[in-house]
């Protein structure tokens, strides 16, 4: 029913674009119907594992993407997007398959890395696939929108699976990753039933050398890098503040039993937010959408360190809403000062920056948390992020694109 309603919502554009939309959100919504996300932590704590080590888990799979990213975005350049969402897919229902028979930090280890390698191929490749493909029938222009639209998808996927994952927890909460290993399993055929849009300007050398000249290039574009960083640095803090919300909700008093409702309506939340974002940032124009997203995800921070209790998920809610709305905008920025040819290889840089950031903090924060408190913990990540996101936004609060 739900994927019929997204062909009913996209049959225009499916009939235009041949498949690759419609297959693209089943890509997004095989990644993001996350129905072990909403009681991980339990999981891990369940295994013995404290909020330190667990944190310890996320920057392996930090690793394992920061690893093969920028590489996967190159080979999405120079092999195809389509054969790097379809590697992608097969290492990411493998993770899952190795995690359901896992027990212990250093077996979580291993799958956290097949995942985090998986991960890489499909990050960076699934956004120049999107963008490629309006821009093949010139349609471009309306890229914040379906991008806004897919990850809206993912958002409502991800809230949906917030109910079905907590429903499975009560019976044990190892059985979310059986049924998640079936999930992922989807993005197997959908991948390979995309299309390459024929949209290379010229070919790339084959070889390491091409990469490590794509990344200066980038960093020697003030536009490019501006967008880049500030991309990056939004997507680690709102990276963080999800595995925050977990230990909010223990600390706020929540039942577990609603664990995976209020996973649900937050992530809703941002699935609206996201898909309305295009209308956002029309209205407001870029200057001001980027100081209205960099102080909203800072301001989030701050209130719910300042506000532990029940009535203090509100500000949770406030946080997602400002998630989903800066993802769709801050990948635009990118895309305009991009070229076709190496477009996923930047998309997987920005990927790349966030997890190197989330490798280097995670278990920072999760030593914060353990030792002194989640409210300290969050303002320290909150008060890093203003500052380094206002620095890296600089360059394009300066001068508006038009």
């Amino acid at each position: 029913m739900y994927m019929s309603f997204l062909y009913f919502w996209h049959k225009k554009e499916v009939k235009q674009i041949p498949g690759n939309i419609l297959y693209l959100y089943l890509i997004k919504i095989s990644k993001w119907f996350n129905l072990v996300m909403p009681v991980v932590v339990l999981f891990y704590q369940e295994n013995g594992m404290n909020m330190q080590q667990i944190f310890m888990l996320k920057s392996v799979y930090s690793l394992g993407i920061v690893v093969m990213e920028i590489p996967s975005g190159y080979l999405a350049d120079v092999w195809g997007r389509k054969k790097t969402l379809l590697m992608g897919a097969v290492l990411g229902a493998t993770g899952f398959a190795l995690y359901s028979f896992s027990y212990g930090f250093w077996a979580f280890a291993v799958a956290e890395l097949v995942l985090g390698i998986g991960y890489s191929f499909v990050s960076g490749a699934d956004a120049a696939m999107l963008y490629d493909t309006l821009k093949s029938s010139k349609r471009e222009g309306k890229y914040i929108k379906q991008e806004g639209r897919i990850t809206s998808a993912g958002n409502f996927a991800e809230a949906f699976a917030g109910i079905c994952g907590g429903l499975l927890a009560t019976i044990s909460l190892r059985m979310p990753f059986y049924f998640q290993f079936a999930v992922a399993s989807i993005a197997i055929p959908a991948a390979f039933l995309l299309k390459e849009p024929n949209m290379h300007a010229k070919e790339l050398a084959i070889g390491f050398k091409a990469i490590f000249q794509t990344v200066r290039q980038t960093f020697l574009h003030v536009e490019l890098r501006s967008a880049l960083l500030v991309s990056s640095f939004t997507g680690t803090a709102s990276l963080t503040f999800a595995w925050f919300a977990q230990p909010y909700f223990q600390k706020a008093g929540l039942p577990v039993s609603l664990f995976g409702l209020m996973w649900t309506l937050l992530n809703l939340s941002a699935g609206i937010s996201a898909f309305w974002s295009y209308k956002v940032e029309r209205r407001l124009g870029q200057k001001n959408s980027l100081l209205f997203i960099i102080a909203g995800l800072s301001f989030g921070y701050f209130f719910a360190a300042w506000e532990i209790s029940l009535a203090g998920i509100a500000i949770l809610f406030f946080f997602y809403v400002m998630r989903g709305i800066s993802h769709p905008i801050l990948k635009d920025y990118i895309n305009r000062h991009t070229g076709s040819e190496v477009r996923a290889t930047i998309l997987s840089l920005r990927d790349f920056v966030i997890r190197i950031n989330f490798a280097v903090i995670g278990p920072v924060l999760g030593y914060f948390t353990d030792h002194f408190s989640l409210g300290l913990a969050m303002l320290i990540a909150g008060g890093s992020y203003l500052l380094i996101a206002f620095v890296a936004a600089w360059p394009l609060l300066r001068t508006e694109v038009k």
